[in-house]
């Protein structure tokens, strides 16, 4: 099968998007989302899909089948964060939408004070299925319990190769990680499935590294970690704590992607990586910086890329200018801040 298409160069017009709407600080991230938007001289049409905890708990079916029917619609969504009950949102969208890629950018953004002193510029290219998520486990009488681990060979090579096609776009090396020493069936199957990729992209560096030895390389030698791939699990882990490298859990977008046969996105996700944080919820002092990320991030995925690249470039530009939200030792609310970015935007739309 050939490298998945990320869809970055489409045609430019305008474009009609799914909204997964969410719990706690979601309805302010839309907000802030809606308010950049506006600013952009390009027409963003949203489809919005109620994925509240209390849609849910009043018919669930319903509104995973709404939001998969509007996702393989558009081809495109904006989610935000959801509450975790009885069952995870984005395990079922996973699921649902066949998702089996997920990229997680994670940059030292200037202006952004952090407890990490080295610049961290990393894409974690995360296999979205199997692992230890794919099944809940059980007990086993009273002192033991069992849950069994399942990788694939497809979305392992679909996640190798959406790595290998980014750096090749960026001209950076390849990481594939796991603990394929000891998990020998399965982390040896993910690695194996790297390797077949690996074979088509012999112009790209790709080096193994057990996961525990990539994460004190990430924090002794980050100038050295680029574009890694790993399964499921490792994938997650190592979003978070690069996140929280680079200063906040706040500044992380992440993108899912679902492949047709002939290797074209079928459907893709963007969402900012954190959670509802309903300690917070309307009290507008959330950070919008990842969801207006994830939103750039989806400019580029609908080939609108120079408007794409310009969103990131004004929320760059207004954290580098010391205007920050609470958590990031700021002042700002989420409406100031917002609003300072959609200055920036006009001004650079402007220009």
């Amino acid at each position: 099968m050939d490298a998945p298409n990320t869809n970055w160069e489409r045609p430019m017009g305008t474009h009609l998007i799914t909204e997964l709407m969410g719990d706690g600080i979601a309805a302010e991230l839309s907000q802030s989302v809606r308010t950049v938007v506006a600013a952009l001289p390009v027409k963003l049409e949203f489809e919005q899909i109620n994925l509240s905890l209390d849609a849910r708990r009043r018919d669930a079916r319903s509104c995973y089948d709404q939001a998969l029917a509007s996702m393989l619609k558009t081809e495109a969504a904006l989610k935000y964060p959801t509450a975790t009950e009885t069952e995870s949102p984005n395990k079922i969208l996973r699921e649902r939408c066949k998702f089996s890629v997920i990229h997680r950018p994670c940059v030292t953004i200037p202006g952004v004070p952090t407890n990490f002193k080295k610049p961290i510029d990393i894409d974690i290219v995360r296999v979205a299925t199997g692992g230890p998520y794919a099944d809940a486990g059980r007990r086993i009488g009273l002192h033991s319990a069992v849950s069994v681990r399942v990788i694939e060979r497809a979305p392992c090579r679909q996640a190798a190769q959406f790595a290998f096609q980014l750096a090749g776009k960026r001209g950076r090396s390849v990481i594939s990680s796991s603990k394929y020493t000891i998990q020998q069936a399965t982390d040896g199957l993910f690695e194996e499935a790297v390797d077949e990729v690996a074979r088509n992209y012999s112009f790209i560096k790709h080096q193994r590294i057990l996961f525990d030895a990539l994460l004190a390389r990430l924090t002794m030698q980050p100038e050295d970690v680029q574009v890694v791939v790993c399964p499921n699990e490792y994938g997650d882990f190592l979003s978070d704590a690069a996140a929280g490298l680079i200063g906040s859990l706040g500044l992380a977008d992440s993108a899912s992607y679902a492949y047709k046969e002939d290797g074209s996105v079928a459907t893709a996700m963007f969402d900012p990586a954190g959670g509802t944080a309903p300690d917070i919820a309307g009290k507008n002092i959330a950070n919008p910086t990842a969801a207006l990320f994830a939103l750039s991030s989806m400019l580029l995925f609908l080939g609108e890329v120079e408007l794409g690249q310009r969103v990131k470039g004004a929320v760059l530009q207004t954290l580098a200018a010391g205007q920050r939200t609470r958590d990031l030792g700021g002042t700002l609310g989420t409406d100031a801040f917002t609003q300072a970015v959609a200055n920036e935007m006009k001004d650079k739309v402007k220009g």
